[in-house]
């Protein structure tokens, strides 16, 4: 975990990759998630279904997944320090890969850039989940983040 208090000081984390822990990805919070966003696509949340197809089961939807990001990279980063950060957008995301309910998913985060602006900065960092075992990542994210000092 970096805790930076200065944009000089988060600049100096540019290129560096930290992994967030395993989290299970559970039907109960996947189910919780349709019920939030009333996207309930039987692949997600009709178990019976879902094994009949060749996922064998159902998946986390795409959201779910980019959901985590906060959570995750709270793990990772803390901006505790500055008068407050805020999720400025996202640039390319894609869903590379199905994630199965029941496997595990993490986050590796990767700040790419920090680019100063009056009282702060904006932040572009990349984020990569990927699941336990998986050959590939299940979602690919660049990430804005606006700093205020």
């Amino acid at each position: 975990m970096i805790a930076p208090s200065t944009i000089e000081e988060l600049s100096e984390h540019v290129g560096e990759v930290g992994a967030s822990a395993w989290q299970p990805v559970t039907q109960e919070e996947v189910d919780r998630f349709a019920d939030a966003t009333g996207d309930h696509q039987w692949i997600h949340t009709d178990v019976a279904r879902a094994a009949q197809t060749p996922l064998g089961g159902t998946i986390a939807h795409g959201f779910y997944t980019l959901s985590l990001a906060p959570k995750m990279l709270a793990e990772l980063i803390s901006f505790e320090r500055f008068g407050f950060a805020m999720n400025y957008g996202l640039n390319r995301v894609r869903f590379t890969s199905p994630l199965p309910v029941g496997d595990q998913v993490r986050m590796r985060a990767r700040v790419d850039a920090v680019e100063p602006r009056g009282d702060g900065a904006n932040v572009v960092a990349t984020l990569t989940f990927e699941r336990a075992g998986g050959d590939q990542p299940v979602c690919v994210a660049e990430f804005l983040i606006r700093l205020h000092a």
